[in-house]
């Protein structure tokens, strides 16, 4: 509920805003910045929420080059046993709160390259 003052009667006007206006408010409001760790193609499908269909910038979650500027990790892709190293990195080198997002199957449990001896079994 918002109140408006009409300034010349005196009175209070109260305006009902749409709920959809109110969660759009409260993601802007608590808006999380994200790191994206794109390995392989998930990477590509996620960057897709940047562009002019989704435009998850509206609702202020604004993808950010640096880990000391982001809330959330997102790992995307397979990972391998030299690039879990520089993961690490970047995860340590966020403030807290800090979260990971696993995205995929290669990201959660190595994919189709399971079997490889160079990938992690998940993140």
């Amino acid at each position: 509920m918002s109140k408006h003052y009409a300034e010349d009667v005196g009175q209070v006007i109260t305006t009902r805003t749409s709920f959809i206006d109110d969660i759009i408010n409260l993601a802007r409001k608590s808006s999380i910045f994200y790191l994206l760790f794109g390995l392989a193609c998930c990477g590509i499908e996620l960057m897709q929420t940047g562009g002019p269909r989704a435009d998850i910038d509206r609702f202020g979650s604004v993808p950010r080059a640096t880990p000391r500027q982001s809330d959330l990790m997102i790992v995307a892709g397979t990972l391998t046993y030299k690039m879990a190293e520089r993961c690490k990195l970047l995860y340590e080198q966020m403030a807290e709160p800090k979260y990971v997002i696993s995205m995929g199957s290669c990201a959660n449990c190595g994919g189709l390259f399971q079997l490889a001896y160079s990938v992690c079994k998940g993140v």
